[in-house]
């Protein structure tokens, strides 16, 4: 077994496992009640998805990073002797999901020494520098290799040298006899469901891990995508955030002209995740009264008729919000977008990760995902768990810090889950293309057209009638204080560089101002500046230029000196670095 070197002392592991600074995220417990409720059939089918996302976890351990695997065995071993420095780095370990990681202070956690993050993470040679990844490629693509190098670009696929060249390993192939493992508990949980809609999906996505081909994902993809009344919930989450080292191809013109003319689109590696819970009825309600509007915000987003959206739009005058729309039906556009609200039991690999934060929803299948050319959908799913805040008086402090006081009464927890519904929904609108053409700003221009979209469309939804005019400004001002971070957070950090983006525009433009050390959100001024922001980021979608996006986001990815006097006022309220999921249940079932 290797041996390896702890990178963090005593003190450093004793501190950033303490409860006031490890935060911890709570799963569905044994005695549930939405567990227990379940039929019977519906059990057995939980512990067996339980056990495939565990599977699912070890394959993403290792294309997140080569030495994931023999660290965590290292570890483990050391544990069993007692030592007491191993028994607090995996406490780390298990909480970010592997070695390398970044904290909420937006700082590199290195958990053993010699051991740094890659471009490539685990999907690449370790050696394989930018260069000569660029070099390998051009010189492969002029020799005529061009279906190895489109095996290589896949976002499936392992990335290995082959003497002097690349070659490109599809997942299925890589790591057969996991993904088979994974497909056998999910046939056995088939065999149990109680739900015919459920089951029919469980089998294709059987089927898709037991063979390399992308279209057996596609068709996976497309049943999961049309799920609504399941009492179940298992997804294989398929994400490329990760991956820095494709991105870069953009920055290569001569390469990237090969690769126009040979048809080969780079796209940035999946990382996967498993996430198993237990739809709630009640929350999935409330979600739906979104969806019959969707149509409307489409014929809305900016340059609307220049490109193809994922939600179609609806056949109405220019003065939507005069026409507030009947129920799916009749007349109606018939919308690919489902949604659902989990009570969660496990969240395994880039989904649990907890790097910084934890992740809220998903609206999957990303627009470089086959399915969604086939007819496929998206589907966006809630996770109850996370969002849930257990220390109402940790909230308070921080409202007393940073916000003015006579705004207290319109922020409300519950707002920040609208403006995620929010969120995850404007990821269907806008361009459908994948826009792989902005390199590594790709995300960041994604995730902030999705947060412009939210914002951008809470007058008009409460003209429509979905909001009150009082969640009206409970979403704004809500989603303003939310906004400011605890520390400048680094550009591979697409969630949170949004954020500082919106900071400085807003500020700007009024949307807010920093009185006595304190924000004050001009709440009529929110929308139109949103709207603004919105426009410009989708025009920069739709023209697919390089160094427009890398201009706009380093123009506005400035931390400022007002952005850095709240986040000295969050760090002495929260103390948090790092953050955990416990999950009781998930761990019982795991042993039956």
């Amino acid at each position: 077994m290797r041996e390896f070197e702890f990178n963090l002392s005593m003190e450093e592991l004793e501190k950033r496992t303490n409860k006031d600074y490890l935060m911890t995220k709570k799963m569905l417990k044994c005695d549930a009640p939405e567990y227990l409720s379940l039929q019977e059939g519906d059990k057995e089918a939980l512990k067996h998805l339980v056990k495939a996302a565990y599977i699912l976890e070890k394959i993403n351990m290792q294309i997140d990073c080569h030495h994931n695997l023999e660290f965590k065995a290292f570890l483990e071993s050391e544990v069993e002797k007692g030592n007491k420095q191993a028994e607090l780095t995996k406490i780390l370990f298990d909480a970010q999901k592997g070695m390398n990681a970044i904290d909420t202070m937006s700082n590199k956690i290195n958990l053993a020494k010699g051991i740094k993050e890659f471009p490539g993470k685990g999907v690449y040679p370790e050696d394989l520098s930018k260069e000569e990844f660029h070099s390998i490629l051009t010189k492969m693509i002029n020799e005529g290799k061009i279906e190895e190098v489109k095996k290589i670009l896949t976002q499936r696929s392992v990335v290995e040298r082959n003497s002097d060249e690349l070659i490109g390993i599809d997942y299925i192939d890589k790591f057969k006899e996991d993904f088979s493992k994974m497909a056998d508990e999910i046939d056995k949980a088939a065999g149990t469901s109680t739900n015919a809609d459920f089951t029919e999906y469980l089998k294709l996505q059987s089927k898709a891990l037991r063979k390399a081909d992308p279209m057996l994902d596609a068709y996976a993809d497309k049943k999961w995508a049309t799920l609504q009344d399941t009492p179940l919930e298992f997804t294989i989450t398929r994400e490329n955030y990760e991956d820095e080292m494709t991105g870069t191809i953009v920055e290569n013109k001569e390469l990237s002209e090969l690769l126009e003319k040979h048809e080969i689109k780079p796209i940035p590696k999946d990382f996967l995740g498993g996430r198993v819970g237990i739809v709630n009825k009640k929350g999935t309600e409330a979600l739906m009264a979104i969806k019959k509007y969707l149509p409307i915000l489409a014929k809305n987003m900016p340059y609307a008729d220049e490109y193809e959206q994922n939600i179609q739009p609806a056949d109405v005058g220019t003065s939507p919000a005069l026409q507030a729309p009947s129920p799916q039906g009749e007349g109606q556009p018939k919308l690919k977008q489902t949604m659902v609200d989990v009570d969660l039991v496990a969240v395994t690999g880039d989904v649990g990760a907890y790097r910084g934060g934890i992740t809220l929803a998903e609206n999957l299948p990303n627009d470089d995902k086959l399915s969604l050319s086939i007819g496929g959908g998206r589907r966006n799913v809630y996770h109850r768990q996370i969002r849930f805040i257990s220390d109402m008086k940790k909230l308070q402090e921080r409202l007393d810090a940073i916000l003015d006081k006579d705004q207290h009464q319109f922020y409300l927890d519950e707002a920040d889950h609208w403006f995620t519904i929010g969120h995850e929904n404007a990821h269907s609108l806008g361009p459908k293309k994948a826009c792989e053409t902005l390199g590594k700003y790709r995300n960041i221009i994604e995730e902030n057209k999705a947060d412009m979209g939210s914002l951008a469309f809470v007058d008009l939804l409460t003209e429509l009638g979905m909001y009150t005019e009082e969640q009206r400004k409970q979403i704004i001002v809500t989603t303003i204080t939310d906004n400011f971070l605890k520390s400048k957070p680094t550009l591979s950090q697409a969630h949170r560089v949004r954020t500082v983006m919106q900071n400085k525009y807003f500020a700007e433009r009024g949307a807010y101002d920093i009185i006595d050390g304190k924000i004050h959100v001009n709440i009529d001024k929110v929308v139109p500046i949103a709207k603004e922001m919105l426009a410009e980021i989708v025009r920069i979608q739709i023209e697919g230029n390089f160094d427009k996006a890398e201009k706009y986001v380093l123009d506005n990815f400035v931390w400022t000196d007002n952005m850095e006097l709240i986040a000295q006022k969050l760090q002495k309220i929260n103390k948090t670095l790092n953050g955990r999921t416990e999950a009781e249940l998930a761990e019982k079932l795991l042993k039956e």
